[in-house]
């Protein structure tokens, strides 16, 4: 059943988790029969998404990309999709193409229907996002976080199953560690996974939020904020910064403005003799998407 570490995800689904075999002692129901035929084309109302689909932030803007992108090329991938025991069809992968499909307007979609149990319909949907870079850090620690708790699996079992280094699953598993408004600034792309992975090195869920707050705000490097870890847990104060002078009113003025317009922080460094640089932070690369129309309209 185990596929190789580092082959698993450029095998596919198919060969990753296989379907489970037609059973052969009696002939299955017609619905059934229905479903095992393979691809098909479905109507977008007899789909259902799965209650454990570990994605759970879909980005409005870019589902209208992809709807624009549907309605010119249609949908070139088939969603996978399993029967369900209410009627219609319950999605296993393809929730963004699904709803997507909904905004061009269309009434039906092209499916893969698979005959798999509950387990490996869970499986191929976590490891449809692994293999899209879908997720964000979070949605990807909960989805491992279920397969260990609800399923049984071992981190070595988990990281043999979605084609991942053991120490990579035991990673995201332990940013859940974390309060639940440092989970927010991760889920929301201010803090990286590294600044988010170090801060569990400090004791109490309160030194967590104070040095995450300061991370955002200093924009400290994943190397700066491991420093102040283990300068914390040794008990040794920050040294006295350095920081650079402050900004004339002038530029503060200049740097607030810009910060309206760009709907993002934007800093105004002053060099002197007339010279300086201007710059504008991101916290996501939808956000530097939405930046650079800004910057180059079309």
């Amino acid at each position: 059943m185990s596929a190789p570490k580092r082959k698993a995800l450029g095998r596919g689904l198919a060969a990753l988790i296989p379907s489970a075999p037609v059973p052969t002692a009696a002939a299955p129901p017609a619905a059934a029969r229905r479903a095992l035929d393979g691809t098909r084309t479905i109507s977008v109302e007899e789909i259902h998404p799965s209650p454990g689909q570990p994605r759970t932030v879909f980005d409005g803007a870019r589902l209208d990309e992809l709807a624009a992108s549907i309605k010119t090329q249609g949908i070139i991938q088939p969603l996978i999709v399993r029967l369900r025991a209410a009627g219609g069809y319950e999605l296993i992968a393809g929730e963004r193409r699904w709803r997507a499909a909904q905004r061009a307007g269309l009434h039906e979609v092209p499916a893969v229907v698979r005959d798999v149990a509950p387990t490996q319909a869970f499986e191929m949907a976590l490891v449809e996002n692994l293999q899209r870079e879908d997720l964000n850090p979070l949605e990807e620690a909960a989805g491992y976080e279920r397969l260990v708790s609800e399923f049984g699996y071992t981190q070595e079992q988990l990281s043999e199953r979605v084609g991942k280094d053991r120490s990579t699953v035991a990673n995201a598993l332990r940013l859940l560690r974390l309060p639940a408004s440092v989970r927010d600034l991760l889920a929301g792309g201010k803090l990286s996974m590294g600044q988010a992975r170090a801060l569990l090195g400090l004791e109490t869920p309160a030194a967590i939020e104070r040095l995450a707050r300061q991370a955002i705000a200093r924009e400290l490097s994943v190397r700066r904020v491991e420093e102040l870890v283990r300068r914390e847990r040794a008990g040794k104060p920050e040294p006295p910064s350095t920081s650079a002078p402050a900004p004339s009113a002038s530029a503060r003025d200049l740097g607030l403005r810009l910060t309206r317009t760009f709907g993002t922080r934007v800093e105004v460094l002053e060099k002197g003799a007339g010279r300086g640089q201007i710059a504008i932070h991101y916290h996501s690369l939808d956000q530097l998407d939405a930046l650079l129309e800004k910057l180059q309209p079309s």
